[in-house]
């Protein structure tokens, strides 16, 4: 199918804007800006469907990064979903991280909550692992093995159904 669409961005040292319109199929409008700098950072993004004149996304974003850590607060699902997520940073020469999660959906009165870790175990391979509150475990490596070609090796576990089989996966990304 042919699609056709127009893309205008503006990038400042501070600021970024970047507005998108669709005009095959289907008319949509995307605006997203964002405001900063190297500490603070607070952007949203606006989805519109011309055809109908509905809002097809609205969210809203803010982040605080320091050396050692980021912390983050957005509004997602057209502010159906409240999500906190916070990284620190274990070792910088390792870049081992932990990192934490915790979302609320509004309309469905449920919590969630993830957390993980990454650790690189050369400057070509790295290792990440992730538990969510629903027993799922995951975990993968993933080495650079040319410049920008990735081969990753990732499984998941569910502890909450370990009769059934667990997810294996296999990704091999080619640049030039």
């Amino acid at each position: 199918m042919l699609g056709l669409q127009a893309e205008l961005q503006y990038k400042h040292e501070y600021a970024g804007v970047s507005a998108n319109v669709g005009l095959i199929p289907t008319p949509l409008t995307e605006f997203s800006a964002v405001v900063g700098n190297k500490e603070v950072a607070f952007g949203g993004e606006v989805g519109f469907d011309t055809a109908t004149g509905n809002l097809t996304k609205y969210n809203a974003g803010l982040s605080f990064t320091k050396p050692d850590f980021t912390a983050s607060l957005f509004l997602a699902d057209r502010a159906d979903t409240l999500k906190f997520s916070y990284l620190h940073t274990l070792s910088p020469l390792t870049n081992s991280t932990v990192a934490a999660e915790i979302a609320h959906s509004i309309s469905k009165d449920e919590n969630t909550f993830s957390v993980g870790g990454l650790y690189m175990l050369d400057p070509l391979t790295t290792v990440k692992a992730r538990l969510s509150q629903n027993g799922k475990i995951a975990a993968l490596i993933q080495h650079e093995w040319q410049p920008k070609s990735l081969l990753t090796i990732s499984g998941e576990v569910d502890t909450r159904a370990l009769d059934k089989n667990a997810k294996v996966g296999l990704a091999v990304s080619l640049k030039p």
